[in-house]
């Protein structure tokens, strides 16, 4: 069934060559956005209500994405899943074909913990931050379909990391938000370091 869909896909991708451009910037380089939204979402953390906690969850969403990266090369060297283009004939790939495992794929591992990341700031900081999350929930779906779409990866593969990814960031925060959100707060009183959390004021 994976294999199959690929192939359904990879059908489409030969009979749209006019998005191939978009399709590979997509796949490749558009997972560097989220450093932006990331950093969008805590300058603007800074300036909500509980802002200690929101910069706190802004910071976990930085160092979410990071660590699923990580967790994702132990997978992948555990799991051992060919790329598609090694086990299917005649399928068109549009990127450099890595020597690397396809299981998960380490561009939605990431998007997935990123965008989850976004939320858990939302939750904190809903007025500046809700529309950030949406908007990073929707790049990290196009990253996942563009891997797919450029032959680097089957469809399970991306599904696997978007909810992988998304899992570390979620159940990371549930248990190490309270350490994180202390951690921030101490830093909060000391001078050099107030204006990285609030923006103007401090409010426990």
């Amino acid at each position: 069934m994976d294999a199959g869909l690929y192939r359904e896909i990879n059908r489409f991708a030969v009979h749209t060559a006019w998005a191939h451009p978009f399709m590979k910037l997509l796949a490749v380089d558009a997972v560097g956005l989220f450093g932006v939204l990331v950093l969008y979402a805590w300058w603007r953390a800074r300036f909500a209500k509980n802002n200690v906690r929101a910069v706190a969850a802004a910071g976990w969403a930085a160092i979410a994405t990071v660590l699923a990266v990580g967790i994702n090369q132990l997978i992948i060297h555990a799991v051992k899943r060919p790329r598609p283009y090694w086990t299917l004939k005649h399928v068109e790939v549009l990127v450099a074909k890595g020597h690397d495992y396809t299981f998960p794929s380490d561009h939605a591992m990431a998007s997935g913990a990123a965008a989850a990341g976004l939320w858990i700031v939302a939750r904190y900081a809903p007025h500046a931050v809700r529309r950030v999350a949406q908007g990073g929930t929707v790049l990290a779906l196009a990253i996942a379909f563009a891997r797919v779409y450029v032959g680097a990866h089957y469809p399970g593969d991306v599904v696997a990391g978007l909810i992988l990814g998304a899992a570390i960031s979620l159940i990371g925060w549930r248990l190490l938000g309270g350490f994180l959100t202390e951690f921030v707060r101490f830093l909060s009183r000391r001078k050099l370091f107030r204006p990285l959390i609030s923006a103007g004021r401090f409010r426990r």
